[in-house]
């Protein structure tokens, strides 16, 4: 399970820091449209597209996983300190079984678009010129199935860990 967990942890941080390239890629892109805009009054073609369309999505969906992995979903701890151990464990058991359904059903029904996208191989025109938009629409179902893998991994390895007695 430790061996799993490890290659898992990398995999998920070599895709958070695809998704931060991503980010500065589109930074990039922005300040060259606006540049070139400002001073030659014709901005990049296609940029709201494909910033809208491939960089907003790797930014928001690849790392889902990386952000499940470090803990860093909104979580509510209302009642958690009354709980025993036992119930705490149990707790954390439902909420990743949940969560990996919910991770599952995005992953499935955006994996379907996704499907029908690529099958029509859609795009959008822009200046008279076709920009696939297709591509992007593989993002979600992949995003959404690597958070699904890391819940699992994590709420597998939690039942798995001893249960802490306190004194």
């Amino acid at each position: 399970m430790d061996r799993l967990n490890v290659i898992s942890d990398r995999l998920i941080r070599a895709i958070a820091i695809l998704a931060g390239v991503g980010v500065l890629i589109m930074m990039v892109h922005i300040c060259g449209d606006v540049i070139l805009r400002t001073l030659t009054g014709r901005p990049l073609p296609a940029t709201v597209e494909i910033v809208s369309r491939y960089y907003m999505l790797i930014v928001g969906f690849l790392p889902l996983a990386w952000v499940e992995r470090q803990n860093g979903m909104i979580s509510v701890e209302f009642i958690e300190g009354l709980m025993s151990p036992g119930m705490l464990r149990l707790s954390d058991a439902i909420v990743g079984i949940l969560s990996f359904g919910i991770y599952l059903a995005l992953a499935w029904t955006s994996g379907e678009a996704a499907m029908s996208e690529l099958n029509s191989r859609s795009f959008v025109i822009v200046l008279n010129a076709r920009v696939p938009v297709w591509p992007g629409y593989l993002l979600l179902p992949a995003g959404f199935t690597l958070a699904a893998v890391a819940v699992l991994l994590k709420t597998v390895t939690r039942i798995l860990r001893p249960v802490e007695i306190s004194a």
